[in-house]
């Protein structure tokens, strides 16, 4: 059954951390995945995850550096991976798989944002081949342990208000002309919320107990916004010229982590999923032709059962991975 796409009165809002949506909720025995979750947004998540019980696995592009950030942090571990580089997800994958251990959480959180015009694997633009390819195929190499998760596992894909800036570009996804650094950040984003829509309906047709959603953080000041110049930040109006934060917008890290985490484990969404949410609660959507773009919630396009559909397909076709083929 399809989940609306509408608030439910989470009793959380833009202030909430991610102890506060955590707050009486006991993980322990659980596993969850977090990538990138040892920097920024991902390091608040794991913090909060450890904190309530679970053990997360932190998939790591810089592995040494990873084990620095979380040294002192119980019940967290390390592997490495580069989601830009399908080799290093196939391998990742294979060895977690030899684990056997199902995962309850999986949370798709690394990321690259606004970077120059970079081209990995055969090719492909690199902020839609990391943001949601190298996800795409993660979690579809990792479905054996995530449908075996005995009280049915939770995918959450970590997106962003810039989805608004790029429906998927059918016509020229890998941007071969005319790159625009934030379009090409935008339907990177989209493509995260579309990947968890259309896996949640895969995931209730085969009847395997998995939900996933998708979400946007709120913003906040992390090394996500490493390839900014800090001028075009200053325009913005998020620092002033000696970098301090000036956005009365932006949250605090441990704000920013709480959608992500209250996505991956509040009660209240039990029987839900394929939503977008925001501010620890499932967003409002909005038709970007009549609303404007600072509209709050998610645009249509993104919640487009037919665009997500025809996503999956061609994710499928260009990582050669798709565990429900068949």
């Amino acid at each position: 059954m399809t989940t609306p796409q509408h608030a439910i009165g989470s009793g959380f809002d833009a202030s909430s951390t991610a102890a506060d949506v955590l707050r009486g909720i006991d993980l322990a025995g659980r596993l969850a995945v977090v990538t990138g979750g040892y920097s920024g947004l991902g390091l608040e998540i794991t913090r909060a995850l450890t904190a309530a019980g679970a053990h997360v696995v932190v998939p790591a592009r810089r592995p040494d550096v990873a084990r620095k950030e979380l040294d002192g942090i119980e019940n967290a571990e390390v592997d490495a991976l580069d989601l830009g580089d399908l080799d290093s997800v196939r391998d990742f994958a294979e060895r977690f798989l030899a684990t056997g251990r199902a995962i309850d959480m999986f949370i798709g959180n690394a990321g690259v944002m606004a970077c120059p015009e970079t081209r990995v694997g055969p090719g492909w633009e690199a902020q839609f081949a990391t943001n949601h390819l190298g996800h795409y195929a993660l979690v579809n190499r990792l479905w054996p342990l995530l449908k075996a998760a005995a009280d049915g596992a939770r995918v959450v894909a970590v997106s962003s208000s810039v989805h608004r800036r790029s429906a998927i570009r059918w016509d020229d996804i890998q941007f071969a002309t005319g790159y625009d650094k934030w379009e090409a950040y935008g339907q990177s984003k989209t493509a995260n919320v579309l990947f968890a829509l259309h896996l949640d309906t895969l995931a209730q047709e085969s009847g395997s107990g998995v939900r996933a959603f998708s979400l946007h953080p709120g913003g906040i000041l992390t090394p996500l916004q490493r390839h900014l110049p800090r001028e075009e930040m200053v325009a913005a109006g998020w620092i002033d010229e000696e970098g301090n934060l000036t956005a009365s917008h932006f949250k605090a890290p441990e704000q920013g982590a709480a959608t992500a985490t209250w996505a991956a484990t509040n009660p209240k969404l039990a029987g839900m999923g394929g939503v977008y949410c925001e501010n620890s609660d499932i967003a409002e959507s909005f038709d970007p032709d009549i609303m404007p773009a600072t509209t709050a919630g998610v645009c249509d396009y993104a919640v487009d059962p037919e665009q997500a559909a025809r996503l999956w397909t061609l994710s499928a076709e260009l990582t050669g991975v798709n565990a429900f083929a068949g």
